[in-house]
This record gives C-alpha cells, sequence and structure tokens, in this order.
C-alpha cells in the first residue's frame, strides 16, 4: 500500500505519582453501568491533575526509557488483551519487543515472553487455547505456538510451527482454528522452499554483489527490491508444508506497506480469503491496490478481483456473518492522498456500495462488531483522531447513523468485544505514548450534539488498562498543548498548535522552534513521537509552535487537494501568517529567536522558506527536496511528483523549476542545518548534499548530520539521540539559548 512520507507527530496530563488504577469487572456479557464508569473515569482524571510541584522537564533518556505500544488483540472470550511492548535499549543501540498481556476487566500488566530476540504479533487462536507469535530466535523470522492459560494468562512450552527458509511474518489464524495464513518473500519461479534457499545461498556466497535491473521500483524506502515477491502461505496449525497461494505470481502479495490494518483477512467460514494486489504494469506509478477473494477449498481456483475503484482499495474484512466484506477505497488514481473511503461489497449481488458519501474525512482503520451491524472506524478531525460508530452500515446511507465516540487524542487499533459493550482502543496524545484503553460504547445518545455535520456526538466513557510508563510520565513536565484558528491564504480557516517551555514565566520571552510536518498529506495533533517529539523540543526553554497549512489531513479533502501543484504556495501563505499570527497572540515569543525545522516534505518547505524569507535565526532540514527536477529521477515511487508536479520534468517542466528551491539558491542567507540519511531511497542523499555544497559555496553557515545506516528515518536509539543532540544544539547557538541537557 502506498503511503505517504509522513513525519511521525504523536504526544494527557500526568501526576506526581502514578495514577489510580480503574479496574473494569466482567468485560464480556454483563454490561456495567456506564454512569458509574463515567464517575470513576472523572475521580481519576481530577487525581491526575493534581499538582505540578517536584516535575522536571523532559530529556532525551526519558524518551528512550518509555515502552512503546505495538500491536494487539483481544482473546475470544474477551478477558485478555495481547499486545507487544518495545523497549529501547540506548546502550545497546537496539529495539527489542515482547509480548504482554493484561486483563480487559483492568488489573496489572505483565509480559510473558522474553526471548533475546524478542517477539511480535501475538495473536490468540479462536477458542483462545493457544497463542501464535512470530520471532527470529532461532535465525530467521518464523511462527511459533504456545499454550494458553486463561485462569492466569500465562504461556506454556513454546514450538515452532514453520521453518520456511525465506521466513515468515503477518501471521493470521483461520476463524476455524485448523490453519494460518502467513507472508513470506520468495523467488516468483520457485515452486519449492528448496528452490528459494538455493538461491538465496548462492546469492550470499557470490562475490559479485552487482544487480541487474529490469524494471521499475528497483528500490523501495530503505532497501532493494531484488528478484524476491511478498506471498501469501497457507499452512495447516498442526504443522506441514507450508501452501504458496500465489505460485509464480510476480506481484507483491500484498503490496508494500509501511503498517496500518491487514491487507487480507479470512472468510468467517475459512474457505475463503480476500487480500490486496496491484497488477498495474508499472507499480512505480501506481497507487491502484485491488481487492481479490480467492476459495481456499479449490486448488486449481484463481483469484477474483472485486473491487472496481481505479484508485487504491486497501484492508479487506468480512463482517463475522459472512455477508459483506468492507474496505478502504479511493476514487482517483495515481493519488495516494485521494480520501480513503469505506467501501461495503455484497457477498450475494456482488454490489458495491459507499455508506459514508458525505463523510468528508480519511477512513485510517475500522473493526466490526460482533453482530455485523456497526462498524467502529477511526477518522483525523482537527488535529486528533476519534472513534465513530456507523450504525446499520449496509442501510442506506445517513448521517444520523454516525455517532463520534471520543474527543482529545489520537485513537488505533480497534477491538470490540464480543458482548457489543466495550471498545478496546490505543490512545496517545501529545504528552503521553500509546496505552491501551476500554471505552463504554453503549452511550445514551439523548441530548446528542452535531459536530460540524460530521457525526452525532455521544462521547464513551473511557478507563486506561495499562500503566507501563506511568512511573516515567509521573515524573516529567509536560505542558499543555493549545489549539490555535487563524486565516491562511485565500482567507481560509487553518489551525496551528502551540506547547510552552515547562516552568513557563509569562513575564519572560521564549525562542521559537517551528515544526514542519511531513507528508505533505500529513499532520500535526495530539499525538505522541519518538522521532520529532514538541514536548523535548520545548523541555530546552523553546515556545513549539505547528501549523496544519494546505495539505494536512483532518480538514476535508479540498484541503487536502489545496497543495496539488502548489507546493511553495498556498501552504507556505498559510505557515508564514499561522506565526504572524501566534507572534500576535502570544507576545511571550520572541521574534528574533526563532527557528525553523522540517523533514520530509517538512524539509522541502525548510529549503522553500531558507530561498524566500530571512525572518528566522536558523533552518533545519532533514531530508528535504532541494532540487525538484533531480528529485525525480532519484525517488522510488514515481507517483508522488508525477501527481505532485502534473507530470514529468520532461513534460511539465515549469511545474518542477516552479517550485524548485534550488533556483531560488542566490536568497539564502539563514544558517541552516542539514540532515539525510544514506538509505533514503525516498528522498535521495543526494539532495540534502546539493544542499550543503550550495550553502557552503554561498558562504551560509551551514552543517551536515550525515548517517550512512538510516533511511527515511533516524530509528536507530544512539542516532536518535545524536540527532536530538545536533539538531538541539543548533538551534540554542543561533537563538542564543542553552542548550537541552543531554
Amino acid at each position: 500500500m502506498p503511503h505517504r512520507t509522513v513525519i511521525g507527530n504523536r504526544m494527557q496530563s500526568d501526576t506526581k505519582t502514578a495514577p489510580k488504577r480503574l479496574i473494569l469487572h466482567q468485560i464480556g456479557p454483563k454490561r456495567h453501568d456506564w454512569m458509574a464508569i463515567f464517575c470513576l473515569f472523572l475521580a481519576s482524571a481530577a487525581f491526575a491533575a493534581g499538582p505540578q510541584t517536584g516535575k522536571r522537564p523532559m530529556q532525551f533518556e526519558d524518551l528512550m526509557k518509555m515502552r512503546r505500544l505495538g500491536d494487539m488483540t483481544l482473546s475470544p472470550d474477551g478477558k485478555w488483551v495481547l499486545f507487544t511492548v518495545t523497549d529501547a535499549d540506548l546502550e545497546r543501540n537496539t529495539r527489542t519487543s515482547h509480548l504482554w498481556v493484561i486483563p480487559a476487566a483492568g488489573g496489572d500488566e505483565k509480559p510473558v515472553t522474553a526471548s533475546s530476540a524478542g517477539e511480535s504479533r501475538g495473536r490468540f487462536s479462536p477458542d483462545g487455547k493457544e497463542v501464535s507469535f512470530i520471532s527470529a530466535r532461532e535465525g530467521t523470522p518464523q511462527i511459533y505456538l504456545a499454550p494458553f492459560d486463561p485462569s492466569t494468562g500465562n504461556l506454556g512450552d513454546v514450538h515452532r510451527l514453520t521453518s520456511i527458509s525465506t521466513g515468515a511474518d503477518g501471521q493470521l489464524w483461520s476463524p476455524d482454528g485448523q490453519s494460518i495464513l502467513f507472508t513470506s518473500s520468495v523467488y516468483p519461479e520457485c515452486q519449492q522452499d528448496a528452490c528459494n534457499k538455493q538461491r538465496d545461498d548462492a546469492e550470499d556466497n557470490s562475490k559479485v554483489k552487482a544487480q541487474l535491473f529490469t524494471h521499475l521500483l528497483e528500490r523501495h524506502w530503505n532497501t532493494f527490491t531484488g528478484e524476491k515477491r511478498s506471498h501469501l502461505f497457507l499452512i495447516s496449525a498442526s504443522g506441514g508444508e507450508p501452501r504458496d497461494l500465489n505460485p509464480g505470481d510476480p506481484h507483491d502479495i500484498p503490496p508494500f506497506s509501511i503498517g496500518g490494518p491487514d491487507a487480507y483477512a479470512f472468510s468467517p467460514d475459512s474457505k475463503e480469503i480476500a487480500f490486496e494486489e496491484n497488477l498495474d504494469a508499472e507499480p512505480a506509478t501506481s497507487t491502484n491496490a485491488d481487492i481479490f477473494t480467492l476459495a481456499l477449498n479449490d486448488p486449481v481456483a484463481r483469484p477474483v478481483k472485486i473491487s472496481t475503484s481505479p484508485g487504491g482499495d486497501f484492508s479487506p474484512a468480512y463482517s463475522p456473518d459472512g455477508k459483506y466484506i468492507a474496505w478502504r477505497s479511493q476514487a482517483r488514481a495515481g493519488y495516494e492522498s485521494d480520501r480513503f473511503r469505506l467501501a461495503l461489497y455484497d457477498r450475494e449481488n456482488k454490489q458495491i456500495k459507499e455508506p459514508l458519501p458525505n463523510f468528508d474525512r480519511w477512513i485510517d482503520e475500522f473493526a466490526w462488531s460482533a453482530d455485523s451491524k456497526t462498524i467502529y472506524f477511526s477518522a483525523a478531525d482537527r488535529g486528533e483522531s476519534p472513534v465513530f460508530a456507523l450504525h446499520g452500515p449496509a442501510e442506506p446511507a445517513s448521517g444520523e447513523h454516525i455517532l463520534q465516540l471520543t474527543r482529545d487524542g489520537e485513537y488505533s487499533q480497534l477491538l470490540p468485544t464480543a458482548s457489543g459493550q466495550y471498545l478496546i482502543a490505543a490512545r496517545m496524545t501529545v504528552s503521553s505514548p500509546a496505552r491501551i484503553v476500554a471505552l463504554d460504547i453503549n452511550v445514551p445518545t439523548h441530548g446528542k450534539e452535531k459536530a460540524d455535520g460530521l457525526a452525532t456526538a455521544a462521547i464513551a466513557p473511557e478507563v486506561p488498562l495499562t500503566h507501563f510508563n506511568d512511573a516515567t510520565l509521573a515524573q516529567l513536565d509536560l505542558p499543555r498543548m493549545t489549539s490555535f484558528w487563524f486565516r491562511g491564504a485565500q482567507g481560509t480557516r487553518v489551525q496551528g498548535f502551540l506547547i510552552k517551555p515547562p516552568g513557563f514565566d509569562p513575564a519572560k520571552t521564549y525562542p521559537l522552534m517551528f515544526l514542519i510536518h511531513g507528508g505533505p498529506e500529513g499532520n500535526w495533533g495530539d499525538g505522541w513521537s519518538y522521532r520529532w517529539n514538541p514536548e523535548l523540543f520545548a523541555a530546552g526553554g523553546y515556545v513549539v509552535v505547528m501549523i496544519n497549512p494546505r495539505g494536512s489531513t483532518g480538514y476535508g479533502q479540498q484541503f487536502i487537494d489545496g497543495i496539488d501543484g502548489d507546493w511553495g504556495g498556498k501552504p507556505y501563505v498559510d505557515l508564514m501568517r499561522g506565526l504572524d499570527y501566534a507572534e500576535r497572540a502570544y507576545p511571550f515569543i520572541d521574534k528574533t529567536r526563532e527557528c525553523a525545522l522540517g523533514a520530509s516534505y517538512g524539509g522541502y518547505m525548510a529549503d522553500w522558506i531558507l530561498t524566500h524569507t530571512d525572518r528566522f535565526a536558523c533552518i533545519v532540514s532533514h531530508d528535504g527536496i532541494f532540487n525538484t527536477e533531480s528529485a525525480y529521477g532519484e525517488t522510488d515511487e514515481l507517483w508522488f511528483p508525477e501527481w505532485e508536479f502534473k507530470g514529468t520534468p520532461w513534460t511539465n517542466r515549469l511545474a518542477y523549476r516552479r517550485w524548485s528551491p534550488m533556483l531560488f539558491a542566490t536568497k539564502m542567507k539563514t544558517p541552516t542545518l542539514v540532515i539525510h540519511g544514506q538509505l533514503d531511497y525516498r528522498l535521495e542523499l543526494s539532495q540534502g548534499l546539493q544542499l550543503y555544497t550550495t550553502l557552503q559555496r554561498l558562504h551560509v553557515p551551514s552543517e551536515m548530520l550525515y548517517f550512512p545506516d538510516e533511511g527515511h528515518w533516524v530509528l536507530k536509539p544512539q542516532n536518535s539521540r545524536l540527532w536530538y543532540k545536533t539538531v538541539n544544539a543548533w538551534c540554542d547557538r543561533w537563538t542564543h539559548t542553552q542548550q537541552v541537557p543531554q
């Protein structure tokens, strides 16, 4: 699945001591009194909002201490949540994930695996008696199984299920528990695993490492694609040889994705699967993944395409009653940032409809209720990512069927309980990393209010379940984020956010970090980030301002489309007017000590700012585009520039040149830090080198931080520490600010 080059921008109040835990008893068939739960939640919130004395600004080491919530799943009886937690080890320069469990009714979370190689993607068997997971504990990633004790939440002795030489990933139980679906990258022409192993061994042992390219997309994100392709495999849950469900297919099944919902699913009767595949001849210019079904009980069956949109179709999911397949669909070909609509396929009459034609937000992910009568989904909206409920998805479309269930924060990984009483989800805010929460979704709808026509609001009481970061958060002064609105280009309302430094004194003035998000179709909002953390930047004594200019998600598709073919136009005006507004509205900002920072598209905009204004004291440009024409020939996903600049450099050269910062280089005056990774094939290293070379030749104060072992994102813990240290030192130097303690 194609994805925008988005820079993460994810950040709750914290307490002097860990917040009181709220215990939900018997999440299952027995209904709770929702009002009682809500009162308990308010009591906990009051406790969390206690005195802020004794807290300190966050440091980088605190960021690395925080445990990172990964994927999660719910046991079939609804009593346990199994989830992945990743720990970063700064000294060893590693990140390792393990499986944890917590009672869904509340209680203590605990790890249930502990191998040095780590484990991920824990999944319960349909009867709840076993857990599958992925681990490389014996070398190559494989599927492992372990018995699960529902009375204690413990795992028994682990045994390996797969031994495929090319490794296994993404395992999924069939609903009858008899089979497991998984992915593996294989040579399409190989019909047996021995053939794959022989090819791999020959390549590993060869002293010639040259590659002959015969197609585009020869590199993707941070790796060379080579001759292997991802295929789906089916294996008996009792073991044996896996069956390649896509023998000889030269395409990736599913297509490449940097995360998100599964790209394949079982039918409730286990007789069929649905999956994504892109059959277009040139994948480097195509975003058109389609949805296919495949009958599993017929060994000669061929995939059947059921989607019809010329745009991308993603994340198929069968309704539990087996009547429908839902997925996320885009209407326009070649545009990876078109609106993600909800599509509903009637399996009996083979008709597709859109149950939410007027919902002008992206459907980020969704989940069916156990009775197939409701679809829960999340969608970015004005700096938040709330949960919505669509009741009666197969009924005629009506806005009255939509309920907005949450407000503050960003929600993901929606897991409805079988009883229909609760929704288990991951929630994060600008001041708290992701945690697992339980939402009482049977809220009354009387006294309902409208939320800008998008949905009826019926806010669900929420109880936090996990607490593994509470001790660290309790020590930190993490200021609240303020939202503000202003008029941008063409008089359009645009949203911005501001975070004050810890220990804020209104009588003082402070330097400013102006953060610019990537994408460009991304957004800043009430979410946590480990890469670009606004709270950590504010901890250095800075006011942090973030603007969601034209192109940002969460404000409707027309707002997103406003950046197309206009990269340095309306978005630049939105950003500058947003900063103008902040300077007027918040007099504690020192206008002479401002630094602009951005990565990916934010790096491009940092370069554009560098060549179009000298209002900033310094600039940080990370993995940006400096020369739009050369960037076209260097990038991997060609659909991106061809859509954004309406053609190629030889068919629409004026558009590329109009928005190329390099052609305005003589105007560069601002001290600039350039950052780039060798393994970034989305935006090649040469873009950073061209910028740095030009700065040096024009005698503009500049430095370049080069990572030979990083791609588009800086992920290794010690590299991340160096990144923050270098960025903070650069801003401190030119804004005359004391450097953040490291």
